[in-house]
C-alpha cells in the first residue's frame, strides 16, 4: 500500500477552508483507498505552521498515478494553487519502506 501525504500552508489564514473546499474534490477521485482532507489542529507543542492536511492510501503505484492524472486532480490544483503558499509531499510503500513499526494494544475500559 501506496502512503500519500501532502501538506498545505495558506498564503491568507482566511484561505484555509477555500483550500479545504478545493482539496476536497479530491475524494470523489476513484483510484484511492482512502483518502482524508484535514485541518490541522495545531496542537504540536514544537511548530503548528501546516494548515491542512491530506492524508491518501492507494493500493499500488499505478493507482496512486492514476489519482494525480484525473482531472479533479488538476481541478483542484487550479482552486488551491492560488490560495496556498507551501505544499510539501511526501509517498511511501507501507509494506516495504516503513522502517520502524509499533504495535500497541489498545484497551477499553471494563472490557
Amino acid at each position: 500500500m501506496i502512503r500519500h501525504i501532502v501538506l498545505f500552508t495558506a498564503k491568507d489564514e482566511a484561505h484555509i477552508d477555500r483550500i479545504i473546499e478545493g482539496l476536497s474534490v479530491l475524494t470523489t477521485i476513484p483510484h484511492a483507498s482512502r483518502l482524508e482532507v484535514a485541518r490541522n489542529r495545531k496542537s504540536d507543542q514544537l511548530g503548528n505552521d501546516i494548515d491542512v492536511i491530506v492524508y491518501g492510501e492507494f493500493e499500488n503505484e499505478a493507482k496512486l498515478a492514476a489519482y494525480k492524472a484525473h482531472e479533479l486532480y488538476q481541478e483542484s490544483i487550479r482552486r488551491v494553487r492560488p490560495l496556498r503558499e507551501l505544499r510539501f509531499a511526501a509517498d511511501y510503500d507501507a509494506s516495504s519502506d516503513v522502517l520502524f513499526l509499533t504495535h500497541r494494544a489498545v484497551s477499553t475500559v471494563g472490557g
